[in-house]
Parts: structure tokens; sequence; C-alpha cells
């Protein structure tokens, strides 16, 4: 993996998370809280969770503090989930457009959340950050299913398949 393909991985993520945030839009306030009992319980628990996770590890890459709450529990709806993802997301490009190919195996300490530090190539950072919102995307694509809502296509190859 080289810095052409996190960028790509990273603009794959950002179409991914836009498709769902778009299809949440459409969701009754009352959907989007209703702890449907997945991970973090709500779609808006796992929307949050997502949002902080990529804010999180950004921060560990700009060797910044970590955000301030944690979970992105200051974060009472949507639209303001959705305004910290697009200025992380902004910050996230500025700094992957200047990320030289010499530092991708370059380590970072990662303190963990839960205790723990662990040392990390930014490689493997960077392919953790995009597998984990793929993965909680995937429970909100299930949490939507389960409310009969039709969820967005926000798949890898549906993404490859647009560009073309």
């Amino acid at each position: 993996m080289n810095v052409a393909d996190v960028k790509e991985s990273f603009t794959y993520n950002a179409w991914a998370n836009a498709r769902v945030f778009a299809a949440l839009a459409a969701l009754p306030t009352e959907q989007y809280h209703q702890d449907l009992k997945s991970s973090f319980g709500s779609i808006h628990g796992t929307v949050c969770h997502i949002v902080w996770a990529e804010q999180l590890w950004l921060s560990r890459w700009l060797g910044k503090p970590a955000p301030a709450v944690a979970q992105g529990k200051d974060l009472p709806g949507l639209s303001e989930a959705r305004a910290r993802w697009d200025a992380m997301e902004a910050e996230r490009a500025a700094f992957l457009a200047g990320f030289p190919e010499a530092r991708m195996s370059d380590t970072v300490t990662v303190q963990t959340s839960s205790g723990g530090a662990f040392q990390h190539s930014f490689r493997e950072m960077f392919l953790h950050a995009v597998d984990h919102s793929s993965y909680h995307r995937g429970q909100i694509i299930t949490m939507l299913r389960q409310l009969g809502v039709k969820p967005p296509s926000a798949g890898l190859i549906g993404f490859y398949r647009e560009r073309k």
C-alpha cells in the first residue's frame, strides 16, 4: 500500500460516509435515535462513534489531543455529527495531501482509550481507520433494514462503478 492507495481508500470512505449521511437525513428523528440494541444502541450512537473514531485517529496522526468528549456524546443530532465529520474530513484531506511516501512505515505510539500503548505504522493505522468505519457503516445499514428502510449502497465496488 502506498500513499496513492491511502488517498483512494479515504476517498472511498468519504463517499460511503456521505451516502449514509444523505440516507439518514430522510429518517424520522425518533427512528434515528431509537435503541436497536446494536453496539452503540441507536443509529445516532453508531454515527457518533464513527465520527469520533475518525477524529481520534486524525488527532493521533497530527499529534493533537484526543477529542474532548469520548464517543461523540456531545453531538445531539445528525446535523451536528455531519458538521463535525465535514470539518474532520477537510482536515484529514489536507493532512493526506502532503503526506510523504517515506512516512508510510513510520510508527506512532498510540495510547488507547481502554489503556495500554501500542506502536503502529501509518500504513496500519490508515488501513484500520477505513476498515473500522466500513464495519460500523455496515451496522447502520443493518439497523436501517430493521426499521424497514432501504439502505444506501455504500460498498467499495459501488464506489468503483460510480467513478467509471
